[in-house]
């Protein structure tokens, strides 16, 4: 259920209806609205009806029931779009189209910070880099792990750029929030409730992923698994899901931006790098996901691809990334937003 407050109702009000929800045995979420607050009450659905008895409080308008089985993602909640900050600067989901660029993982220092100081001359809002990398094959390149956060740091410090990186088990949650500006789920993660839930509780701002064979509606079931731990900092990428053509590494699924618009307020990003898989589409997507209304891509550059120890095919050359993002301006100008 949500319960609608009353426009200009006073904190005195909201508290007294968190007090009574949490009476009844539910767990409330306030929502903060433009015009007014709202409150989700999350709890067991067969005894929701008690809820109703909340109209009767003051500064209520109405108590209304969640369709949706996602409570806290759906725009039922929240009708006007979300905005989740990272960093000091970053707002992802305004009007302002947020580009976050990077190789797939940091390989020395001297590779993450050239990555930082290109991408960020190119005009990208974000770094992204792999510290943690969770592999198909146990012989794959796995990462620098802590050493890699450090680097990415360093990077961040040197440029302003926040950074955003995977996170791959609940253990080491707390040590990639202690650097990184915002944890990103992958798509191997993204029903790793576990880790959905401890990255719901760790205070930073939380890009998932996701997975490759998974529906929408599994896909916002996730992200309320991170929002139902408080964490409301939640942005959604989409990246490609498995079907059967193998033209690309994946069928990158343009058609989930309007689609998410629709049934959630939180903010969308797209991944065209692993979405195709190849270098050559990254740019065209890049162009058609900013025309379906994205707030936001993640992109692959490397200065070197030729010898990345990670996704090398699917990685724009520095040069590359920057002719795409000068036409890039005109797809986000032609929408009324800028990069």
């Amino acid at each position: 259920m949500i319960i609608v407050m009353k426009a200009g109702a006073g904190k005195k009000d909201r508290d007294e209806v968190v007090k009574r929800i949490k009476e009844l045995g539910y767990k409330p979420h306030i929502i903060h609205g433009t015009t007014r607050d709202v409150i989700g009450a999350i709890g067991d659905e067969r005894a929701k009806l008690v809820l109703q008895s909340l109209e009767n409080m003051h500064g209520v308008e109405s108590v209304v029931p969640i369709l949706q089985p996602y409570k806290l993602a759906s725009s039922e909640v929240k009708h006007e779009p979300s905005q989740v900050k990272v960093g000091d600067s970053v707002v992802i989901g305004g009007s302002r189209v947020v580009v976050m660029a990077g190789p797939c993982s940091v390989e020395s220092e001297e590779q993450i910070i050239e990555s930082a100081r290109l991408v960020k001359e190119a005009g990208a809002t974000m770094l992204r880099g792999g510290a943690f990398k969770p592999r198909t094959s146990p012989y794959s390149f796995q990462g620098l792990e802590e050493e890699g956060l450090k680097m990415l740091a360093k990077a961040r410090d040197l440029t302003g750029l926040p950074f955003v990186t995977e996170v791959i088990n609940p253990e080491t949650v707390d040590l990639v929030a202690d650097y990184a500006d915002m944890l990103q789920i992958g798509a191997r993660n993204s029903q790793n409730f576990a880790l959905l839930k401890k990255v719901g509780q760790c205070g930073k701002p939380i890009l998932l992923k996701r997975g490759m064979a998974m529906t929408i509606q599994e896909f916002l079931m996730s992200a309320e698994y991170i929002m139902s731990e408080g964490n409301q900092g939640v942005v959604l990428c989409e990246r490609g899901i498995r079907t059967f053509e193998t033209a690309t590494r994946n069928t990158l699924d343009l058609s989930a931006i309007p689609v998410l618009k629709l049934k959630t307020h939180l903010p969308v990003v797209i991944d065209p790098s692993h979405g195709t898989g190849n270098y050559h589409y990254v740019a065209p997507m890049c162009y058609a996901a900013v025309a379906a209304g994205a707030d936001g891509l993640i992109v692959e550059v490397h200065p070197d691809p030729e010898r990345a120890s990670s996704d090398g095919p699917q990685s724009l050359k520095p040069k590359k990334f920057a002719a795409m993002m000068q036409k890039l301006r005109l797809f986000a100008e032609a929408d009324g937003r800028s990069l």
